[in-house]
């Protein structure tokens, strides 16, 4: 009767588990490295920003912005010495730094500057007034 009830219950037992757990297939991965850097200090974190434009690396006194388009480090944030950790806010502009030593947060705002070539064009003000307001406003 054992044997009975082994025969019945295996195939059904068998059939579940195919359903349930589908064949597992190995594949490989291939893979390249697209970038290397030469950071000059140890990363001690990194996190990607929102938009997936940047990179930033967390090293001692420092946060390296690493321009994904550009391929380079465009940018050097100083930080105190102690921050161990990097993380990027869900709002694109903002990153957290922490500090498990000295029990410390930062939150760190981020803010683009565009340059725009205005020389040889027709201005109204200093040379080397601090802001420059540029109006297209004669282009057609």
């Amino acid at each position: 009767m054992v044997k009975k009830m082994v025969t019945f219950v295996l195939p059904i037992v068998a059939m579940v588990a195919w359903a349930l757990f589908p064949n597992v297939v190995r594949a490989d991965v291939e893979w390249k490295v697209l970038k290397s850097l030469d950071l000059k200090a140890a990363p001690l974190d990194v996190a990607p920003s929102m938009d997936g434009q940047r990179l930033f690396v967390l090293t001692a006194g420092e946060i390296l912005v690493y321009s994904i388009p550009e391929g380079k480090i465009t940018d050097h944030i100083p930080v105190d010495k102690e921050f161990d950790r990097i993380v990027a806010v869900p709002r694109g502009d903002t990153l957290s730094v922490s500090s498990s030593k000295k029990k410390m947060l930062q939150v760190i705002m981020l803010e683009s500057i565009y340059k725009i070539d205005v020389s040889g064009l027709p201005f109204k003000g200093p040379k080397d007034a601090p802001v420059t307001i540029a109006v297209y406003d004669d282009y057609q």
